[in-house]
């Protein structure tokens, strides 16, 4: 049978409580915070009654722990229904549906970064089209027709090339250019050279893939800054402040963090003030929980972040452990949005245990970059043994000749900073990722 666009269409109808509160144009970051929490509590209400009536799955879990969806009457109740964990959806692509699979445009899968099976995540047009693109978030992401924006994210199988594609062109009618990253044909030097003709003012990649288009664009003798750059948005990886500053010297642009997830999309959005995300509201509520017990924490206390996603109905997500680390901050930001702020502090696994504390990577990053000799590839190797030092094997800067007087400076200006103690390696080359970078690399 010949597939009918206007049958599909006929098919998409968005939500009451999305239509009443996101008709129009639909700005979230300058809701009314009441305003915000009466949308909030009544697509919580939502979502868990479509999951309790049409998920075999969720049903179960509901009634092991005693709640039903006439128990939600507020948003504080939402600590009263069980978590949603990884290990729960590992290999089980259709575990959350609450609608038939044929409903289902578009499946994405998990990058794999944490181990263990994959995870995927099924899409319905209305989830992922209508729903998704109803509230905007314009203060925050100020782009809109006639941007030319540069998405070098990943497009295959997960989910970051092509969410920042529908939000660039469905959601603010801006002008995309499709460069991916470390595909086939999205080399650093075919990406330059669309740069180079197309001159993009917007850029959305991560971190580390922004410092290997600049290392091509040196090669070829290119100044990013001449091309005037509007707006920059890393994301796919973390990065300290000094790494931060580096892209943004070399790009010529402000450079600000996006977080997003596979299972949760999109989650925070950073302002120009750069302290710490604009949590996106009207997509998610987030909590910040006890990583060991699952205790509520109050604002300001790191915990493990639990998302539950507002415009997903056909395979909620209701409470999930993402197995980040963060704190909320309910303090006003000086941009003037309305919306709640986090800050990240990293994920669980990712932390650097030494000598039974816990360290923050982009702590040890932060404090290593701001030294001008370091250059911008480098990595943290853990030793076997808890007594040993941590390793840094790092690359120095342009124009920078090694020497063990150098190493013994890094060492000892990282101790002065960190109190940990460090050898130091110094290497003339390390491997470019063309997944997600490695910082910490155990022996």
């Amino acid at each position: 049978m010949r597939f009918s666009f206007e049958k599909r269409l006929h098919g998409l109808q968005t939500p009451p409580v999305i239509s009443r509160y996101f008709s129009g144009e639909g700005q979230a970051d300058c809701m009314p915070p009441e305003t915000l929490a009466w949308y909030q509590r009544e697509a919580l209400e939502a979502v868990v009654r479509r999951a309790y009536d049409h998920s075999p799955f969720y049903r179960e879990k509901m009634r092991q722990v005693g709640v039903s969806p006439d128990d939600i009457e507020s948003l504080e109740d939402i600590t009263r229904l069980p978590f949603l964990t990884k290990d729960e959806l590992r290999g089980k692509p259709w575990l959350l549906l609450t609608c038939d699979k044929k409903d289902v445009v578009l499946m994405q899968v998990s990058t794999g970064t944490t181990g263990g099976e994959e995870i995927y995540m099924a899409y319905t047009w209305n989830d992922y089209l209508l729903n998704d693109l109803s509230p905007r978030y314009t203060r925050l992401f100020p782009v809109g027709p006639g941007d030319v924006c540069l998405n070098a994210l990943p497009y295959e199988m997960s989910t970051a090339g092509l969410a920042f594609h529908k939000t660039f062109m469905d959601g603010y009618q801006s002008t995309v250019i499709p460069a991916g990253k470390g595909g086939a044909y999205s080399t650093p030097a075919k990406t330059l050279k669309m740069v180079r003709d197309l001159r993009p003012n917007v850029v959305v990649t991560s971190p580390s893939w922004s410092m290997i288009l600049a290392e091509e664009a040196a090669r070829g003798g290119f100044d990013l800054t001449s091309l005037g750059m509007k707006k920059m948005w890393l994301t796919g990886e973390g990065c300290s402040p000094a790494f931060r500053k580096r892209v943004e010297k070399i790009w010529g642009t402000t450079a600000n963090y996006f977080y997003g997830s596979l299972e949760c999309g999109m989650l925070g959005i950073e302002c120009d003030a750069q302290s710490g995300y604009h949590l996106a509201q009207a997509h998610v509520l987030m909590e910040i929980v006890d990583p060991k017990t699952g205790a509520p924490l109050p604002p300001g206390e790191i915990g493990e972040i639990v998302v539950t996603a507002l415009l997903r109905y056909d395979s909620p997500i209701i409470r999930f452990r993402t197995g980040d680390l963060g704190c909320l901050e309910t303090a006003p930001c000086s941009c003037g949005s309305t919306l709640t702020r986090f800050h990240m502090k990293g994920r669980a696994f990712d932390q650097i245990y030494f000598r039974g504390k816990p360290f923050s990577p982009f702590f040890v990053e932060e404090f290593l970059l701001r030294i001008p000799e370091v250059g911008n590839w480098f990595q943290f190797v853990m030793p076997a043994s808890d007594s040993a030092r941590i390793k840094i094997r790092c690359e120095l800067a342009d124009g920078v000749q090694p020497s063990s007087e150098l190493a013994a400076m890094i060492a000892n200006r990282m101790e002065a900073s960190t109190g940990l103690l460090f050898d130091i390696e110094l290497v003339d080359h390390l491997p470019r990722p063309t997944a997600k970078a490695t910082r910490v690399v155990r022996e």
